[in-house]
């Protein structure tokens, strides 16, 4: 398999997983995050498939159909129950192993690229990733800040002196 078939797979895996995740937090604001990025490696998928059968693509001129400052305009809508924190925290991180390993295999595509218009596209698909992967990162941050301030014990139970 070459690196192209590997980044084509890539995506179609990314997709189908934030698919999952999505069904699974159905009703939750991070419902719409999935989704969104759900859709975004769907069009990375089909810019690759374009590129590889030589087909005419176009890279959108904006980097991501997602406003990434809108995301997190209400961090409480990111809290999760006490219960399913760490299995949620997980998949946050398991999210972000993917989109690392995304951002890693653009980036060797692209030092072996030959051709100027396989760097552009490789260019705006590391740009892509590393949007995804700074949105999951936040996510772990407010959840992992949440947990330490839950655990510090300046907020634990007392005794009276």
């Amino acid at each position: 398999m070459n690196y192209l078939d590997m980044a084509i797979q890539l995506e179609n895996d990314g997709e189908m997983f934030y698919l999952e995740q999505a069904d699974k937090n159905s009703g939750r604001e991070i419902e719409r995050v999935f989704k969104l990025l759900a859709n975004e490696e769907r069009k990375h998928r089909e810019l690759l498939e374009n590129f590889s059968k030589k087909l005419d693509y176009t890279i959108p001129e904006a980097e991501s159909e997602m406003d990434y400052e809108n995301i997190f305009k209400n961090e409480n809508d990111f809290n999760v129950e006490t219960e399913t924190e760490t299995k949620q925290i997980d998949v946050y991180r398991l999210a972000l192993q993917k989109e690392e390993e995304s951002i890693k295999l653009y980036q060797k595509m692209k030092q072996e690229a030959s051709e100027e218009e396989e760097k552009v596209l490789l260019d705006y698909l590391i740009k892509q990733e590393e949007n995804h992967y700074r949105i999951f990162n936040n996510i772990v941050e407010l959840l992992r800040k949440a947990e330490e301030w839950v655990e510090s014990a300046e907020f634990g139970k007392r005794e009276n002196y």
